[in-house]
């Protein structure tokens, strides 16, 4: 009997239902949609944002103490008492979060005489430097990664795999047009220990100091001032988990955490973590996070997911609103028949529990097409702003289905409170 009056609805009222599913399907499928991204965006925002530059420096132990003491920056030459070694820097690769390390790039800087006698700074780093890592990864890390942003408006960036780019530079706009020079140019670089011919492969625009500075290989300026094998810094752009208390615990002593939360501390990617690790790995290194990058990150992540579970929260709550409607209307069609029921002594329960089934079947149907649209959805957004897919997360269906449950009880609470308020002589004799 129970199983034909469903039926009997279902059929009789299949345009309402219709309604109902596609009210239902609507809000399962933003929900499904919002969720998935919302657990995926963590990495994609991070890797987004890991074209803006490092968010970790690494310095020699003794560097960065005199740096503490005295507030000096990272200009002062002179406190580079002592340095890393480059053999070294393959290790970063090695830590426990070595897949969060997107790039890193080391970096040397002098002073050299120009031409007309002035002096520059000039900067050695890597540009696209090929590793073979001790754990059998290949790997191109460099400024071309790590400076995304910069414009090179003439000439190319240095290539590492050519075999002149040892004899070869690149050169801020301010300074390339105070000096006259073009890309192709040859010019000499004076220093105390010697000097070197270089040509201009490019002129880039970074909008900053940099623009009044010289960059080139690493090993032209260990070169030009005898340190052979060493670096003075390294930069590390790694995907982080924002900020908790344990991380901000972590980060004033680390040893003061218990074992229990040392351990989670060490096994979530928070920022200290991955400066701790690579300090582990780096003899001799003192790893910090750049606060303004990391923290942006956790801001923009934090305020980007809220965004979503507000979305989320308007669409349930604009599909329970619409089912409410739905569900009112379709009793108040079926009220002559409710009340005869009632009258040949079928309980509150019983037609409440066979509306509630009916709704839930709807909803049922509803919630999988919703699902698989939301899904859709998730995709849609994610090749849009990442450009790449949003990973399917299985823990996203309970989550769904629990909300499009509650979602459906809720948006059916009035048409329930009716049937019960129904009285059966009035509405067989159309009273009101």
């Amino acid at each position: 009997m129970l199983f034909k009056m469903i039926r009997g609805v279902l059929f009789h009222q299949r345009g309402k239902m219709m309604l109902i599913a596609f009210t239902i399907a609507l809000g399962a499928s933003l929900a499904t949609g919002m969720l998935n991204v919302m657990m995926d965006v963590g990495d994609k925002v991070n890797q987004e944002l890991k074209t803006y530059g490092a968010n970790i420096v690494v310095k020699p132990k003794d560097s960065s103490l005199l740096s503490d003491i005295y507030d000096i920056g990272e200009d002062g030459e002179a406190l580079n008492v002592s340095y890393l070694r480059e053999e070294d820097l393959g290790k970063i690769k090695t830590i426990f979060w070595a897949f969060n390390i997107v790039d890193f790039t080391p970096f040397l800087d002098c002073a050299v005489t120009l031409p007309d006698g002035n002096t520059a700074k000039a900067v050695g780093t890597w540009f696209n430097h090929h590793l073979s890592l001790p754990t059998g990864e290949e790997l191109d890390a460099g400024v071309v990664g790590m400076r995304s942003w910069w414009d090179v408006t003439e000439g190319k960036w240095i290539d590492e795999k050519d075999e002149n780019a040892n004899s070869e530079i690149m050169v801020g706009t301010v300074l390339a047009q105070q000096q006259g020079w073009s890309a192709g140019d040859t010019v000499t670089l004076k220093t105390a220990q010697g000097s070197k011919d270089v040509m201009i492969a490019g002129i880039y625009d970074a909008g900053g100091d940099e623009d009044q500075q010289i960059f080139t290989t690493l090993d032209l300026v260990q070169e030009l001032t005898d340190r052979e094998g060493k670096v003075a810094s390294i930069e590390v752009s790694a995907i982080t988990t924002p900020d908790n208390d344990l991380a901000r615990r972590a980060a004033k002593n680390p040893q003061a955490l218990s074992g229990r939360d040392y351990e989670t501390w060490y096994c979530t990617a928070y920022v200290s973590a991955i400066c701790y690790q690579i300090q582990e790995a780096i003899p001799n290194s003192v790893a910090s996070a750049v606060r303004q990058v990391a923290e942006s990150e956790g801001t923009i992540l934090e305020k980007t997911q809220l965004l979503m579970i507000l979305i989320t929260a308007l669409s349930l709550v604009g599909s329970a609103l619409g089912i409410s409607n739905l569900v009112t209307a379709s009793v108040m069609e079926r009220a002559q028949e409710i009340g005869l029921l009632k009258a040949i002594g079928a309980r509150d329960r019983s037609i409440t529990g066979v509306i509630i089934v009916e709704i839930l079947i709807t909803a049922l149907i509803g919630g999988i097409i919703g699902y698989f649209m939301g899904f859709g959805f998730a995709q849609l957004i994610g090749h849009s702003v990442f450009g790449s897919a949003v990973e399917m997360k299985l823990k996203v269906i309970p989550i769904v289905a629990a909300l499009i449950a509650l979602v459906t009880m809720a948006g059916s609470l009035p048409a329930i409170r009716m049937v019960l308020r129904l009285r059966p002589a009035e509405v067989l004799h159309g009273g009101h």
